[in-house]
């Protein structure tokens, strides 16, 4: 596909790319071009097996698992897309957070882009070129501290993170940006609201009014749709974002109050 956007002959692998952003991402990838390997426990059965591994990122076996794949499919990326996250931990602030609540939490959201990189960062340099994509949340600013400490602070291990791997790699060719997502509009974000309104013992309407509350508001008046970060995250593995590196990308609807 030519025009203002392309990705033609770019591999990518997307994690967590079978739902919601993920999935619109996957989409919009194939779309412009590229040729995409996606991965998730469970492929669903839409999806054409050619493009899927099945694995559990949570572990070490998992994500050694998918970069083996990786080669054998792709024989290397040239954009990685690290979409896997969420939270399960209980309402009730930090007391309510247990160890194995806080591992779970960090397994999810941090460890697995570590060690995805480690594992295909270097062959990106040795080809001298390649786009990392962190989607983080912007909740490692604006936590919640009823629902979400442990997956904020996760969070913002993984922003930190991120910004260190782009000063050592972006001089050697590769790219690495941050995306971070506000409230968006997905299977995720129901079952959150939905847990929420249960704890709360009010529907899901209100689960999701609890959510905006601790939020803020959102100026825009509603959440991102999956596609609309699957833009931000096309533009930002293109050659249109060649100068960009190192930088955080907020796609909130302007939730986050301050400059």
């Amino acid at each position: 596909m030519t025009g203002f956007l392309s990705l033609e002959g770019r591999r990518a692998l997307v994690t967590s790319g079978t739902r919601g952003a993920g999935a619109a991402t996957v989409a919009l990838f194939e779309a412009l071009g590229a040729r995409v390997l996606t991965t998730a426990r469970h492929r669903p059965e839409a999806m054409a097996e050619a493009m899927f591994v099945a694995a559990d990122l949570t572990t070490e076996e998992g994500c050694a698992a998918l970069a083996r794949a990786v080669g054998e499919r792709l024989g290397g990326v040239d954009i990685l897309v690290h979409m896997l996250g969420g939270s399960s931990a209980p309402a009730g602030g930090f007391a309510a957070l247990g160890e194995a609540d806080w591992r779970r939490e960090l397994d999810l959201n941090l460890f697995p882009a570590v060690r995805l990189d480690r594992a295909l960062v270097p062959a990106m340099v040795a080809q001298g070129g390649g786009v990392v994509i962190h989607v983080t949340s912007i909740q490692g600013r604006l936590p919640l501290p009823e629902a979400t400490t442990a997956y904020a602070a996760a969070k913002a291990a993984l922003s930190a993170y991120s910004k260190s791997l782009s000063k050592e790699v972006s001089g050697k060719g590769v790219r690495v940006v941050r995306v971070a997502p506000g409230w968006i509009e997905t299977e995720a974000s129901v079952e959150l609201a939905q847990r929420l309104a249960q704890q709360a013992g009010t529907d899901v309407e209100g689960g999701r009014r609890i959510i905006m509350q601790a939020l803020g508001g959102i100026p825009l008046g509603r959440p991102a749709r999956p596609a609309e970060v699957a833009d931000l995250i096309a533009f930002l593995a293109s050659d249109r974002a060649a100068a960009i590196t190192g930088t955080e990308h907020v796609i909130d609807g302007g939730t986050i109050p301050t400059v």
